[in-house]
């Protein structure tokens, strides 16, 4: 079964959507994104960040980690939506398919830099699906 340039692109949208709905789901369900030393959530907890003192480094740990993964989520919407709803929109827009590259290198990058090998080896592939569905339109075109 072949998929088209279109599917292939919600295809590679669909892992960055799983990613960041386990990621949001992690930042405020269970321990998996909590520090193993628990003395030292309770000092992020009590230690505000030089910016402001109106929040703590806890809080900020969430809100970043929550909005990382609404980030993933947006990503994964709009290119799920336009790969098959809108593909001629999608591949028609350099602008459009450079972004959408731009933001799955850029999460590569930050996977081969900070993270573990799952969310890097999902940003991978979702790299790779997303580069092969660009390249299979091109050579329709």
């Amino acid at each position: 079964m072949t998929l088209a340039p279109g599917q292939w692109i919600a295809c590679s949208a669909a892992i960055v959507g799983l990613l960041g709905a386990l990621h949001l789901l992690y930042t405020f369900d269970g321990k998996k994104l909590k520090p193993r030393d628990t003395h030292l959530e309770r000092q992020m907890e009590q230690v505000s960040p030089e910016i402001s003192r109106r929040t703590t480094m806890w809080l900020a740990w969430i809100g970043f980690n929550a909005s990382h993964s609404f980030g993933a989520l947006f990503f994964a919407l709009i290119y799920a939506y336009l790969g098959l709803v809108h593909p001629a929109f999608l591949f028609d827009s350099l602008f459009l398919l450079a972004l959408g590259f731009a933001m799955l290198v850029g999460y590569a990058w930050l996977g081969w830099k900070y993270w573990f090998r799952i969310p890097l080896g999902g940003i991978v592939l979702a790299l790779a699906l997303y580069s092969w569905a660009v390249v299979q339109q091109g050579m329709a075109a």
